[in-house]
C-alpha cells in the first residue's frame, strides 16, 4: 500500500493533527493515538440516520413522546485527553451544554450509541466502551447493522452492564428510552447488507505505540 499523503506523528497525537486528516476523513484521539476513518459506508450511514429519526421526534421535540434530550450525530465530545465522536450521543436537556464555537463538546453525554462495521468495531468495543465507562456516560447502545443486533449497556460502577441484546426486527423498549416501543425492524429495512457495502471504511490508527 502506498504511503498516505499526510506524515505519521511521532509522538502522542494531539488535536492539531486532526487538521492535516484528507478532506471527508474524521479522526478521533484515543490513548495518544489517532484513530482517522473515511465517512461511513452506506449501511452505517443509512442504520445511524434511520435510527436518530425514530429518537429525535420523540425524546428531542416531544412528538408522541416525553421529550427532555438534546440528540446528536457525530459530536466530538472530550474525555479527559481522549476525544472521541460517538455515532449518536444524548443529554438529559438540563445538562446539556453548548461547547465553545470550534471546540467539542466537554459534559459528558447521558447515552452513547456507536455502530459497528468490520473497520470500527475493535476500536468500539475495546477502547472506546470502557472510556465511556470511566467518565461516567450512563447509558450506551452498540448496534450491528450487518448481524442486526442491538446491544443495550448500563453503567455499573466503571464497567458495563449487559442489560439486553436483542437480534432482527424486533419492537422493543429499552433504556435509557423506554418511555416509548422502538421498531428495530425499521432500521434494518434494507436487509443484510453486501459484503462491499464496508470497503470504503479501511481504518488507519497512528500516533503513540
Amino acid at each position: 500500500m502506498a504511503e498516505p499523503a499526510w506524515k505519521f506523528p511521532l509522538t502522542p497525537a494531539t488535536e492539531s493533527d486532526l487538521d492535516d486528516l484528507p478532506e471527508g476523513w474524521k479522526g478521533q484521539i484515543v490513548g495518544g493515538k489517532l484513530y482517522a476513518f473515511p465517512r461511513p459506508a452506506g449501511r452505517h450511514l443509512e442504520a445511524a440516520t434511520d435510527l436518530a429519526g425514530l429518537l429525535v421526534p420523540p425524546f428531542r421535540f416531544g412528538q408522541g413522546g416525553p421529550g427532555g434530550w438534546v440528540i446528536l450525530a457525530e459530536a466530538e465530545v472530550r474525555f479527559g485527553a481522549d476525544l472521541l465522536i460517538p455515532d449518536l450521543a444524548g443529554w438529559r436537556r438540563e445538562r446539556y451544554a453548548l461547547p465553545e464555537k470550534g471546540s467539542a463538546y466537554t459534559v459528558r453525554p447521558d447515552w452513547v450509541c456507536e455502530l459497528l462495521s468490520p473497520s470500527t468495531a475493535r476500536l468500539d468495543r475495546i477502547k472506546k466502551l470502557p472510556i465511556y465507562a470511566q467518565h461516567g456516560v450512563p447509558h450506551a447502545w452498540i448496534i450491528d447493522p450487518g448481524l442486526q443486533t442491538l446491544e443495550v449497556y448500563r453503567r455499573q460502577g466503571r464497567r458495563w452492564l449487559l442489560v439486553e441484546s436483542i437480534e432482527g426486527a424486533a419492537t422493543v423498549r429499552v433504556e435509557p428510552f423506554e418511555s416509548l416501543a422502538l421498531d428495530l425492524g425499521l432500521i434494518w429495512r434494507r436487509g443484510r447488507p453486501d459484503p462491499n457495502d464496508f470497503l470504503a471504511e479501511e481504518a488507519l490508527a497512528y500516533g503513540a505505540p
